[in-house]
Parts: structure tokens; C-alpha cells; sequence
């Protein structure tokens, strides 16, 4: 989870991807803030990445966040179809490149075998039961998520949007325009 620990700086997302019956559901809210204050509704944090076989959804600076979608897109034309070997590179340029490491954002990414939270710490996790959450309203996303996901009949894109639902009920940086993308 992202610590709010500068006012003026813009935080809040919540990013959640659920992995069920061989589909892959990402989500993302549209809220930025800045402080204490709403700036944008309708932000889109979800994207395509490659050839669209892949999508990531990001929580943290907009700025830093777009540039990490760049490097893994190139690291994705060098190591293709090897999402986890990507990912991996990317993640050592970003522990050590000094330019890199001040960037303040983390991700999820996913293609239609893997899902991956990349950090800023050189983290390349892939969650056991397929589901991740990360931003200011990530737990509580995930927490919904892992409990839904055992009811019958719900695919991975009907819980994640009931559970980004819950987020944005109790986290005051996610809003409810959520975006959806399937793989």
C-alpha cells in the first residue's frame, strides 16, 4: 500500500487483478487526488501494453508510472512473450538505475498465464491464489476479492468489479468509475 506521507503530492488508486477459470480481470479506479483534494474522476490506470496481450495497471505518480510502462514495453520487445523474465529486468533496472529508483509508483501486470505486483524495491511477485491489490484501496479490493472468489458462478470481471465496489466504499482516494480490461 502506497503511505501518504506528502499532502501535496497527488496519491490514490486502487488497482486489482483476479485470476479465475482461465480469464484474468484487471480493474483500476479513475480518482487522482492531491492532498485533500479530488482533481481528476476519470483517470485511466489500466492499459495495454505490447501487442495487447498483456495489460498493466498502475498506483503512484502518473509521470513515474507511465515511464515504467515504457521500459517494460521495451523490455517486452527484447524478452518476447517472457512476461516474468520482462518484468524481472525491469525490476533490477529499477532497484538500481539512480534515475529509476526515485520513481514512486508500483504495478500489475498481467498476460493470459501470469500475474505479476512489480515494486519500486526490486519486488517481482506472483500472488498464490492469482489475486492482487495494490494502491490506497488495494486490501481492501483484495480482501474482497479472496472472499467472493469462492462463490460459484462469478467470473474474474464480476469480482473484481463487486470488489472494487467495496474499495470504493471505504477508501476515500477510490472512486467508483472503475475501468475493466479481459484477457
Amino acid at each position: 500500500m502506497l503511505h501518504h506521507k506528502d499532502p501535496s503530492q497527488i496519491y490514490g488508486t486502487t488497482i486489482l487483478a483476479v485470476r479465475k477459470n482461465g480469464k484474468v480481470a484487471i480493474a483500476g479506479d479513475g480518482q487522482v487526488t492531491l492532498g485533500q483534494t479530488v482533481l481528476k474522476s476519470n483517470a485511466k490506470k489500466i492499459r495495454k501494453l505490447g501487442d495487447g496481450s498483456i495489460i498493466g495497471g498502475f498506483a503512484g505518480a502518473t509521470a513515474d508510472a507511465f515511464t515504467l510502462f515504457e521500459r517494460l514495453e521495451a523490455k517486452l520487445e527484447q524478452y518476447p512473450n517472457q512476461l516474468m523474465r520482462a518484468c524481472v529486468e525491469l525490476a533490477k533496472d529499477w532497484r538500481t538505475d539512480k534515475y529509476l529508483r526515485r520513481l514512486e509508483a508500483m504495478m500489475i501486470v498481467v498476460d493470459k498465464n501470469i500475474s505479476l505486483v512489480l515494486t519500486g524495491n526490486g519486488d517481482v511477485l506472483e500472488p498464490e491464489d492469482g489475486i492482487a491489490g495494490i494502491g490506497s484501496g488495494g486490501n481492501y479490493a483484495l480482501a474482497a476479492a479472496r472472499a467472493l472468489f469462492e462463490i460459484e458462478g462469478l467470473s474474474a470481471e464480476e469480482i473484481v468489479k463487486k470488489s472494487m465496489k467495496v474499495a470504493a466504499d471505504l477508501c476515500v482516494y477510490t472512486n467508483e468509475n472503475i475501468v475493466i480490461e479481459i484477457l
